[in-house]
């Protein structure tokens, strides 16, 4: 089942006010969400990303295009009430604590007072944030202010989270607490929704992605599918001697890295034993065979610069 779903999405701003000059956010957007997911979206700033996210939430108005979240149009708001949302570079009142955040959003959501506390006191404890309940947000760190962001965003146990930059300033140990408690919402059915330029954090959590570059879907994809290269495959052995480099390089086309690594390019599984069968009958010691793979970040930087 898809939770979202946009079909020819289209955005047009006004460059100045009062001119017939437009500026194009979105240009005929379609995609899906699947229901649970991990689901990231990328693409450099000015790419349209803060736009999407804005229409999904009934923030903002699409100029044209279709739009479903949990199998119904958009101008049904009641898909709200099943929402989480945490915004980049979020403000709350300094003057208030931890916990006061919390009771203020869980009543907005229209909690209780007794599920407001109860969820309050789970979701500070799930987020690390428990000691400092009653600290007043002026004394908050940016990680701590994330912390506290998210457990805002879970209060009304929503079952599609929208999460704008939700790692921003967060250290190495906070950000894998938060992959592991995003991936325990998913474990519980729970989609997410997930805007980060933290590619990297990206790449270990996000099942599918979808990239976008001035306003255009440009790929978009598993993870692993994206980031798979060709059929390249990166050898280390024990020292290769002079007549087995040139047999590699003559016969198997291979590219000679040093004297214990070299790659071979192949889609053929019987070429690829081959070759292992010349490099044992040589009586060379395979230390390792790894199948070439590009980085999220790598993909992403190659993607968007062949478009600019």
């Amino acid at each position: 089942m898809n939770v979202v779903t946009t079909k020819n999405l289209s955005k047009e701003y006004s460059a100045k006010s009062f001119s017939k000059e437009k500026i194009l956010a979105l240009s005929n957007f379609s995609f899906e969400v699947q229901s649970g997911e991990i689901f990231g979206l990328l693409g450099p700033n000015g790419a349209g990303k803060t736009t999407l996210i804005k229409i999904l939430l009934g923030i903002t108005f699409p100029t044209s295009g279709d739009i479903k979240i949990f199998d119904k149009d958009i101008s049904n708001q009641s898909y709200k009430k099943k929402v989480g949302y945490l915004p980049e570079s979020h403000k709350f009142p300094n003057y208030l604590t931890g916990e006061q955040v919390l009771h203020f959003f869980g009543k907005l959501s229209g909690l209780s007072s007794n599920d407001v506390k109860k969820k309050s006191d789970e979701y500070l404890k799930l987020v690390d944030m428990e000691k400092w309940r009653k600290t007043k947000i002026k004394k908050y760190s940016k990680g701590m202010l994330q912390r506290l962001g998210l457990a805002q965003a879970m209060l009304n146990q929503p079952e599609l989270i929208f999460l704008d930059e939700p790692t921003d300033g967060v250290d190495p140990i906070g950000r894998k607490e938060i992959r592991d408690i995003l991936n325990n919402l998913k474990q519980q059915g729970t989609t997410i929704f997930l805007n980060s330029h933290l590619l990297s954090e990206v790449e270990l959590i996000c099942d599918r992605v979808a990239i976008l570059n001035k306003g255009v879907l440009i790929k978009s994809g598993r993870v692993d599918d994206i980031t798979a290269t060709s059929d390249n495959y990166i050898f280390t052995t024990t020292d290769l001697d002079e007549s087995v480099i040139n047999k590699l390089l003559v016969s198997f086309k291979c590219t000679i890295k040093s004297k214990n690594e070299f790659y071979f390019n192949s889609d053929s599984v019987e070429e690829l034993n081959k070759l292992i069968d010349f490099i044992r009958q040589n009586n060379i010691m395979i230390q390792g065979i790894a199948r070439e793979k590009n980085t999220l970040e790598d993909m992403f930087i190659n993607l968007i610069g062949s478009k600019n």
